[in-house]
């Protein structure tokens, strides 16, 4: 399999490359679906082995010019995940937060935490998976007063983006490492609470460690089609199923067959709405694209707040870039990455929650999904300043 790079420069070339992607079984993985491919939309596809034979001549043949990202995805799948099986699997204290881990790994994690640092780690969970995996919650924060207002973040929604998973450890490692000696922080977890949840789709992300390394949606079973799962992030009821979702179950970007269908996004929408008072701020994490988007994703409008969260995302930017020079552009989410509805970042906002961002983390596509281990330690650092900047700039009030 490849992963290849197509740039339509015209409507033509936009015809043309819809067509052929919905006529052959091709993985979008930038965007997310066919619909939103228009001129100058920067396209990554996973070809399968069987299909580059007829798809890049026929390219060729169209006159589109297309450049190849990935030439063997089977042996970067096995670079990022091959040396696995004989990864020393050392005591919890020495957790490795520079590779990525199985579900089963970041569960005896969280249960650990939640023996060790009992005086500002509380785990529970909000309910249970498709498949009867329990939905745990990390819950952050000094138990200074009986109510204080929180933030939630949650990462892996989407299976596949490894990334996502990885910053959230980093979050709660960072908390209780430099609770005692950075001021920020000991002031975030004694004014707020956060809400962190790992992995949002378990049952996704353990299918794409098991069988489908770039596996997206949930895993509930259709009964009329033989296709599994929903995009959770299209199941959210705001807006729900219109444009930029599909109704057809085999489609990577299906909305379900009712919003809230998923007893992960029930489970979280359930949790969300019992808590809208008190939280403020709704962080998820994705990838990849570089990118800070807040609402709307439905719809070209301003929302009401723009200026708060506007001024927001551009500190938490630049704050961003501070570390390495990466820049991310920000934005609504659709008018920076593209339309899309049912997700649950407009949801979090539409209910209440005056804070709500999506992160597209690392990088730009060269590695895609395959975000390589050495880079999760560069991503995590300066996804956190961007956090803690956010976090703080919801401690101060704004007008």
């Amino acid at each position: 399999d490849k992963v290849i790079r197509v740039v339509p420069e015209s409507e033509r070339e936009t015809q043309i490359l819809r067509a052929a992607f919905n006529r052959l079984k091709v993985d979008l993985w930038q965007p997310s679906s066919p619909f939103h491919i228009v001129e100058g939309t920067v396209t990554d596809v996973r070809v399968p082995q069987n299909t580059t034979r007829s798809l890049l001549p026929y390219l060729q043949q169209a006159n589109i010019h297309y450049t190849i990202l990935i030439s063997d995805l089977q042996k970067a799948v096995e670079n990022q995940t091959g040396q696995r099986s004989y990864r020393n699997r050392r005591s919890l204290s020495e957790y490795n937060y520079e590779v990525y881990h199985s579900l089963e790994e970041i569960q005896d994690w969280m249960h650990h935490l939640n023996r060790t640092h009992s005086d500002l780690v509380h785990m529970f969970s909000v309910g249970k998976s498709y498949e009867g995996r329990p939905l745990y919650v990390l819950k952050l924060g000094k138990r200074s007063r009986p109510y204080k207002k929180a933030v939630w973040i949650d990462c892996g929604i989407h299976a596949r983006e490894w990334i996502g998973p990885a910053f959230c450890q980093w979050f709660v490692k960072e908390a209780l490492q430099t609770y005692q000696t950075d001021p920020a922080m000991r002031k975030m977890l004694t004014q707020l609470y956060f809400y962190i949840m790992p992995v949002f789709n378990v049952d996704g992300y353990h299918f794409s460690w098991t069988n489908d390394r770039f596996w997206r949606k949930t895993r509930s079973k259709n009964t009329r089609f033989h296709c599994h799962g929903v995009d959770a992030n299209r199941n959210w009821k705001v807006k729900w199923c219109d444009e930029g979702a599909s109704f057809h179950p085999c489609d990577d970007t299906y909305c379900g067959p009712f919003p809230e269908s998923e007893p992960e996004v029930k489970a979280v929408a359930h949790f969300l709405r019992k808590h809208r008072k008190q939280i403020k701020a709704y962080l998820s994490f994705h990838a990849y694209a570089q990118m800070l988007l807040y609402p709307y994703s439905y719809k070209y409008e301003t929302i009401p707040n723009f200026n708060c969260v506007e001024s927001a995302a551009y500190n938490a930017v630049n704050a961003l870039q501070s570390a390495y020079g990466i820049r991310y552009r920000y934005g609504p989410a659709s008018s920076t990455l593209y339309v899309s509805s049912g997700s649950s970042m407009d949801w979090a906002y539409k209910n209440g929650i005056p804070y709500a961002f999506a992160f597209e983390l690392r990088d730009t596509g060269h590695f895609g999904f395959l975000l390589p281990e050495m880079l999760i330690k560069p991503t995590c650092t300066e996804t956190m300043l961007a956090v803690k900047n956010i976090t703080l700039h919801l401690l101060k009030k704004c007008h």
